[in-house]
Parts: structure tokens; sequence; C-alpha cells
């Protein structure tokens, strides 16, 4: 926390008029102060390691790499203090992954002028923050959380990253290196995503991951004017 009782935040989104918005949003707030921003993931986690900041508020995706895996290389280095997700993505399907990559909680970006002071209030205050229709859907599901989903959200963070890069055309050696993974470890990866997907061969996955990487280039595709 600042010296002036703010509770200091990092903002990290690769869209810079994104975080101009947030920044002007937050200013008008009397316990929050912007110490920082950063465009791309290793300035992300580089302005982290020098401002130490009480938050981040960080986009789920970031043009060189997944947020999901910043969140774990943040957790990784030590970084103690809170991560809210501010995403375009479906709430529904991501908002697991983000918590059980160590985020504290996630906002839909077309929700952020609402609910964005109220959710990093809550995660400060040692909550865990989701959207209210999301955290009612929850609520009408009791015990959903354990168990198993089918498909795309069955899939862990790492699997839905992995089924990313097949529908980019990454081969097994191309995952490996890009995650510093061993290529035994692709190998088991690609066998749960087929098993999670119901595919009787990696044919179908393609498939699948190409579908998936599509739908997930839709929407980040920023709306024509």
């Amino acid at each position: 926390m600042s010296a002036f009782g703010k509770q200091t935040l990092l903002l990290v989104d690769d869209h810079a008029i994104v975080r101009q918005g947030l920044a002007a949003l937050l200013a008008r707030e009397p316990d929050f102060a912007v110490g920082g921003e950063a465009g791309t993931y290793e300035e992300g986690l580089a302005a982290l390691a020098a401002l130490a900041p009480d938050g981040v508020v960080l986009d789920l995706s970031l043009r060189d790499r997944s947020g999901l895996d910043w969140i774990r290389d943040a957790r990784a280095q030590g970084y103690p203090g809170k991560i809210l997700v501010l995403s375009m993505h479906d709430e529904t399907v991501y908002a697991e992954k983000a918590l059980r990559a160590g985020a504290q909680g996630y906002v839909m970006k077309d929700q952020a002028e609402d609910a964005l002071v109220a959710a990093l209030r809550r995660v400060f205050a040692g909550q865990t923050y989701l959207s209210p229709a999301t955290a009612e859907l929850l609520a009408g599901h009791p015990g959903a959380a354990e168990k198993p989903a089918g498909g795309v959200a069955g899939l862990t963070a790492r699997e839905s990253e992995i089924l990313y890069a097949i529908g980019g055309g990454l081969s097994t050696r191309d995952i490996a290196e890009k995650f510093g993974l061993s290529g035994r470890t692709v190998d088991v990866h690609r066998a749960n995503i087929k098993r999670k997907l119901g595919c009787a061969s990696f044919a179908e996955v393609l498939v699948q991951a190409t579908d998936y990487k599509r739908a997930q280039d839709a929407a980040l595709r920023p709306p024509a004017l």
C-alpha cells in the first residue's frame, strides 16, 4: 500500500486505449492508485518485479502469450498480491481456469465500468470475485465445480493453450519449445485433450482445435468501426 493509503495497481493489457480507460476509471477512486502499466507479457513481469504493486489488473489474452501463463509465472516468482483478470472471453469457460492459475477474480471487459472497482474491493477484502451472473449460475448448480466438465470447458488452462497451439498448426516439438515442456509432457497433454473432447483420433482433435482457435481469434478481433 502506498504512503497515501491507496492500494497500488499494475495494469497489464496489450491495448493502450484500454489501459488509459482503466487508469481514468481508477483515478476517480479514493482507495486505488495506478502505479504502472505494461503492454506485453515480459513488460508486465518486469514491471511486477520493479514496482511490487498491491494488485494487478490483467488482460487474459496478451498478444505475445497467454495471461494464464502470466499468472502462473507471477506466482512462481513469489508475487503475493492480488490478481484480477479483465477479459473478453466467456467467464463461464475461463474464470475457473484463471482462479486455478492463481487469480482472485474475473471481470468481463464489457462489465468493467460497473464492476471493476467493486471487484477490486472484493479481492482486496480477501474474497473471490465473479460476476453476479456467473455466481448465480454456480449457485444454481451446487456441486457442479466438483463434477468433471465435458468438451473444451473440461480442459485445464494448459490443455486449452495446447489445443489453441494445435489449431495453429504447431507440432509437438513446437509446442514443447513454446511452453518450455518436454515432448513427452506435451504428448500426455495431447492424449488428455483427445480423451476429454471425446475424439476417436488425433485427426478429430485437429478439427476441433482449428475450430477452437478460429473462435478465440474472432473473440479477440476488435469490432469493425
